[in-house]
């Protein structure tokens, strides 16, 4: 349906940003599972590490998803209080690594509510509407066949047709296609799903035809007949939810920077990259070919 081919843009939502602190929420909704020396490890931590895990961790079950979590939440917490004892948090690329992600964080979680959380079931339908609307529908039939291994038996099936006789009825007997037991039925169909020389006789008939002469394929002989034409039904909106809702989210956040950057100029100081940036930033760029950052779950 939505034929779009998106550059995924360069943020991704974080972990943190999902999730508030519940530190100073009561003890027993955020328990401490561990304790590395005095200091502790709490349930909140867990589920965000849990989050974080390598993909192919991603189906393990949830206690040994729990154990790798935690593992790797107390090597961090080793190493991270041996760094500071060696003061590396005062590190001038340390310094300036920390800023950049925490940048990034505070642009996660301003994501996360301005766009993910901000979208409503009623823009996703007036969007879905929208693209459904700018469809031209394509013609499709529901055709059937009889699939033989020689025009001589394909002519002489014409003939029982043209005497009376039901077509479902002979392709079950006759038809060397898998699909013989359902009289040859080959469902509703569009241009381009079938080999040319089937497709050009096909929508060639008219509704409730045969074909006259056997149609030759790569496969055998083929006798068509046409038991329904149609204009492509569009899919249902909760078939495509999850793709129109990316849509939506994408046009907020392309909003959003728009609006941020009309509120703070950007200067490229290096020639060679303000062309680059200049080039797959121009409006018709956003706007065919950047998607909204993903959601915590399609990183």
């Amino acid at each position: 349906m939505f034929k779009y081919s998106k550059l995924a843009a360069v943020a991704l939502i974080a972990i943190a940003a999902a999730s508030t602190s519940v530190r100073a929420q009561d003890a027993a909704a955020d328990p401490v599972v561990a304790k590395v020396g005095a200091v502790e490890i709490h349930e909140s931590e867990l589920k965000l590490a849990i989050a974080g895990l390598d993909p192919q961790l991603a189906n393990l079950p949830d206690e040994q998803k729990r154990v790798a979590a935690l593992s790797s939440i107390i090597d961090v917490k080793l190493l991270a209080a041996d760094a500071d004892k060696e003061g590396l948090k005062d590190n001038a690329e340390f310094k300036q690594r920390l800023a950049f992600l925490t940048d990034r964080e505070l642009h996660n979680a301003y994501f996360k509510k301005h766009v993910v959380d901000a979208v409503t079931p009623d823009e996703v339908k007036a969007r879905y509407e929208k693209e459904i609307a700018a469809i031209t529908p394509e013609d499709e039939i529901r055709a059937r066949h009889i699939l033989v291994k020689s025009e001589e038996e394909a002519k002489a099936i014409i003939k029982d047709l043209d005497a009376g006789k039901d077509f479902v009825e002979i392709a079950k007997e006759k038809s060397t296609d898998p699909n013989k037991s359902e009289g040859g039925d080959l469902g509703y169909f569009g241009k381009g799903r079938m080999v040319p020389e089937f497709e050009t006789a096909a929508f060639a008939l008219e509704k409730g035809a045969y074909s006259k002469e056997p149609v030759k394929t790569q496969f055998g002989f083929h006798i068509i007949k046409i038991e329904d034409k149609r204009k492509q039904q569009p899919p249902a909106l909760d078939q495509v939810e999850p793709q129109v809702r990316q849509l939506v989210m994408r046009d907020k956040y392309l909003e959003l920077l728009e609006k941020a950057k009309a509120a703070a100029p950007i200067d490229i100081q290096d020639a060679a990259l303000k062309t680059a940036y200049d080039a797959v930033n121009k409006p018709e760029a956003a706007g065919e070919g950047e998607a909204a950052p993903a959601t915590e779950g399609q990183q």
